[in-house]
């Protein structure tokens, strides 16, 4: 049985796009890996987040405007259908500081990039004394922040839940346990999998995270992905005590913070380490001081998709028309733009996006 679209990862960039793609009516063959498989979508930090994206590319900002904008919408119409809890807060988010001259060098930043956005980007900074009105748990050390107006968090294993269920209920089917190990065009595209299994797809979209880097060049695609390593940490479910997400800690619906995360170049090593854990636990110490009596119950470590720029990847290839390449590295932010906006994109729809300055030409060597 052909398919119209394979899609090659199961992760929440894969299923957001199968979603879009099934609500339009075509048919979705989802081909996901085994649980052994690095997963982004599975460790991740879980903020809908907007501020300090695009500082050097604007339309990066807009594009992460676009889908924050419709994330209370699409999680809702998750939840209806699919009858799973997607929780969902948008009440703004902080950016931390100790220090007043990093506190103004990226206010200095953020006023570059709201004039180039038109003065779309809602950010308002607050000294230690009206972060404390708000946040009556900072600590003295924290100086100030920047309160920025389009952010939130959600919980990502929920949406992960919601969007596979839903996926399913539209009729699309969803392959586990699955590693793809080759794809040729003969007459129409051929997914072959280490265990025999066959799909073909009159077009395949390529969302395998790390795995794009071994699978794009058989695709035409340069695929420049890397790992990056972030820790993170839980501590035991508490009374509310954050009352708005920041990149140090949130308070999930659950009740528990998590602290995170880091930032590490360390290949494909995925493992929790003393160093990395102490740090974050520090400096979330110092943001609220009341966590030092908190008792951790989990940590974890998990490896985001980067390219070189940072910046999403969203490329047709030239070799293999009708392969596309879909990579980011913020997939829980960008979840809404890729199941309202990207099948736009892909089925080439007058509705479609201007998305060529996510292209791989981009990286071109000169």
């Amino acid at each position: 049985m052909e398919t119209d679209y394979a899609i090659i990862g199961g992760g929440v960039v894969g299923l957001s796009v199968a979603w879009g793609l099934l609500s339009r009516g075509r048919t979705v063959t989802v081909i996901d890996g085994d649980d052994g498989s690095f997963r982004a979508s599975r460790g991740n930090f879980g903020l809908v987040w907007v501020q300090s994206k695009g500082m050097n590319q604007p339309q990066y900002a807009r594009w992460s405007q676009q889908s924050s904008s419709i994330w209370a919408e699409f999680a809702a119409e998750l939840e209806a259908n699919s009858g799973l809890s997607v929780p969902l807060e948008q009440k703004g988010g902080y950016d931390l500081h100790f220090s007043e001259d990093t506190l103004q060098a990226t206010v200095d930043k953020y006023e570059v990039l709201k004039e180039k956005l038109d003065g779309d980007y809602p950010f308002e900074v607050l000294g230690h004394n009206a972060l404390r009105k708000e946040e009556p748990h900072i600590g003295p050390k924290v100086v100030g922040a920047i309160l920025h107006h389009q952010d939130g968090h959600a919980n990502p294993l929920r949406l992960l839940l919601a969007m596979a269920a839903d996926v399913r209920r539209m009729g699309g089917r969803v392959l586990d346990g699955k590693t793809v190990t080759g794809v040729s065009k003969p007459d129409g595209f051929h997914i072959d999998c280490s265990d025999g299994t066959t799909v073909r797809a009159a077009k395949v979209v390529l969302s395998a995270g790390l795995g794009a880097a071994k699978l794009g060049p058989q695709l035409g695609f340069r695929a420049p992905v890397r790992p990056q390593r972030g820790q993170v940490l839980i501590t035991e479910k508490l009374p509310k005590m954050i009352n708005r997400p920041s990149l140090i800690a949130r308070q999930v619906d659950e009740g528990g913070i998590q602290i995170g995360a880091t930032n590490e170049e360390v290949g494909l090593d995925d493992r929790v380490t003393q160093p990395g854990i102490s740090k974050l636990a520090a400096e979330a110490v110092a943001a609220y001081p009341a966590l030092a009596k908190a008792q951790l119950v989990r940590s974890w470590g998990a490896l985001r998709v980067l390219s070189p720029d940072g910046l999403p990847i969203y490329q047709e290839s030239t070799d293999m028309p009708g392969a596309y390449l879909v990579t980011c590295h913020s997939g829980i932010t960008l979840a809404a733009a890729h199941a309202r906006f990207l099948p736009d994109w892909i089925e080439g729809t007058n509705a479609a996006p201007d998305l060529e300055v996510f292209s791989e030409s981009r990286f071109a060597v000169s």
